[in-house]
């Protein structure tokens, strides 16, 4: 049985672990504030930008998607995949399922013999490829909390300029989306060749564009892809908050219920020294009596 003094020494380790994880929950819980009102005011711009491409792509034959990036390859042999990370850890589950979902797509893509290049967002899964030596094509880290759409555009313009220069015939991104605050879903999506919107039986609205509707839709298909990419950064960082709020609470709870545990332990052994310095003081009496 421990001693008094190592259990004790226990109690305040449980305690100041119970102290720093609170503290950790609730920045992570303002941050996620925050990030929320972000993702929900980036939303409405890329659905709305979903509707004015899906009516352009709706007019254009297929001939004119030829090198452009609606272009769909006959055939596939080259796939990039954006991988969206966290740069720290202690959020649950989170880093792990990301890691795990891009492996097995990784996987798939190598049964049907297609080579995989990676893009790598955050510290984390940029950390996780180079440790298991996957190819890399580009990295970004340090984004932080807020990022703005210019700080994004780096590995958006890598994305397409490999797939217009045929270096690569499909692209894919794999984030974390935002649900809610105890829900966030893994997620793989293709950027490109961009799928146009399927077509909708409503009735279509009739734009006049300017200069014409197909130097429109060239203009519009990399701001389309840039802000595909952005909204999954910023899905992620919220999904990120949310998730770490979570794991800390827990861990709190985890810790205040082992400094419960390890108080009743003190208090069986201090009562049993207490009866044991009892018994010697009863015993030694005793032996004074007798002799």
């Amino acid at each position: 049985m421990p001693s008094t003094r190592e259990v004790r020494r226990r109690i305040r380790s449980a305690k100041n672990v119970a102290q720093i994880t609170r503290a950790m929950e609730m920045v992570a819980a303002s941050k996620m504030r925050k990030a929320q009102r972000n993702v929900l005011a980036a939303r409405p711009y890329a659905e709305r930008l979903w509707d004015v491409m899906g009516e352009l792509t709706a007019r254009m034959t297929g001939g004119k998607r030829k090198d452009t990036l609606l272009d769909v390859r006959k055939e596939i042999k080259n796939v990039g995949l954006i991988i969206i990370t966290p740069d720290r850890g202690l959020c649950g589950s989170l880093v792990s399922n990301v890691l795990r979902r891009s492996s097995r797509f990784n996987n798939e893509q190598r049964n049907q013999g297609r080579a995989v290049q990676f893009y790598a967002v955050g510290k984390k899964g940029s950390d996780f490829l180079q440790r298991n030596q996957f190819d890399i094509t580009y990295r970004l880290t340090r984004l932080g909390d807020t990022p703005k759409l210019v700080d994004t555009l780096s590995v958006a313009n890598h994305v397409i300029m490999d797939f217009l220069e045929h270096k690569q015939d499909e692209a894919y991104v794999i984030y974390t989306q935002f649900v809610n605050t105890l829900v966030q879903q893994t997620m793989l999506k293709q950027l490109l060749p961009i799928e146009p919107p399927v077509e909708s039986k409503r009735e279509r609205n009739d734009y006049t564009y300017e200069p014409d509707q197909e130097q429109v839709l060239e203009e519009l298909l990399p701001r389309f892809v840039e802000s595909q990419i952005y909204q999954a950064i910023l899905e992620s960082i919220a999904s990120e908050h949310s998730a770490r709020m979570v794991a800390m609470r827990n861990a709190t709870d985890s810790a205040k219920d082992l400094v419960q545990d390890l108080t009743q332990t003190y208090n069986k052994v201090r009562q049993s020294a207490i009866t044991n310095e009892v018994s010697e003081i009863a015993s030694g009496a005793l032996s004074l009596m007798e002799g």
